[in-house]
């Protein structure tokens, strides 16, 4: 009586399971990892939470200069550190490049990954984002190696044979001569095309280590040079993959995720 009364209908589909998907943040990051990891830069990371000299003082950053200033800087209500430092979130992961050299001995060629905090809030600017930042510290390193390094990462991250560079002279504290880097593009109303056309487009700040920034950490500039850049990630990703609105990255919206995440391979 049981098998002829308690019969189970195997026809029917099973219940269907919502696939989760990998923020573009995390992509992002995972992709720019592999290239850099690929031309021989480490990983280093280093605190959120930072002193006022490892942030400012360290990278040639004077006492005037309006990045100290509160509209841009996120100082916190907190006692100073044992030697009187003031406590900030840091504004850029270039203090974890400072940390890394008073830690290690030259040569250095190291990528700092991480979150910065910024007092800012529109279509284009959060007040929490994500940097990369590399650095790379040997003997006879110049302008040339700098390009050459940005342009096999920029042609591989937007998968072109060739993107064009074009170099501003710019002013960064912690670098001497330094320049604002911008790629050929093609615009159009609705996208942006990475490579091709007769536009520029602004996309990253980089020049060589100030001979200041090299004394701070105990590195003589006579013997030693090199070159830093650093670039904005949710930027590289709303390029990359056609994302209006860097507001959106952090909205946790599920719609928004399904729509631009990725699958997990």
């Amino acid at each position: 009586q049981k098998l002829a009364t308690e019969k189970v209908d195997i026809t029917l589909p099973i219940r269907p399971e919502r696939e989760g998907r990998i923020h573009p943040i995390s992509q992002t990051i995972e992709e720019l990892t592999s290239i850099f990891g690929s031309m021989g830069f480490s990983h280093v990371e280093g605190p959120d939470i930072e002193d006022d000299y490892h942030n400012f003082t360290a990278l040639n950053i004077p006492a005037h200069h309006p990045a100290r200033e509160m509209q841009d800087t996120f100082f916190l209500n907190r006692p100073p550190t044992t030697d009187h430092q003031p406590l900030v979130l840091r504004t850029q992961t270039s203090s974890v490049q400072i940390r890394a050299m008073e830690k290690g001995k030259p040569p250095f060629k190291i990528i700092s990954i991480g979150r910065v905090y910024r007092s800012d809030w529109d279509q284009t600017h959060t007040p929490m984002f994500h940097q990369i930042e590399g650095l790379y510290i040997d003997k006879n390193i110049n302008m040339g190696h700098l390009k050459g390094c940005l342009l096999e990462f920029l042609s591989r991250f937007f998968e072109r044979d060739s993107v064009p560079l074009r170099f501003r002279p710019s002013y960064f504290p912690f670098t001497e001569p330094s320049a604002e880097v911008d790629i050929g593009c093609k615009r159009s109303k609705s996208e942006i095309t990475i490579g091709e056309g007769s536009d520029w487009l602004e996309i990253l700040g980089c020049g060589m280590v100030h001979s200041n920034v090299l004394k701070n950490v105990g590195l003589d500039p006579a013997q030693w040079q090199g070159f830093a850049f650093g670039i904005g990630i949710e930027r590289l990703a709303m390029l990359k993959y056609g994302i209006p609105d860097l507001r959106t990255f952090f909205e946790s919206d599920t719609r928004w995720l399904q729509h631009y995440g990725f699958k997990a391979v």
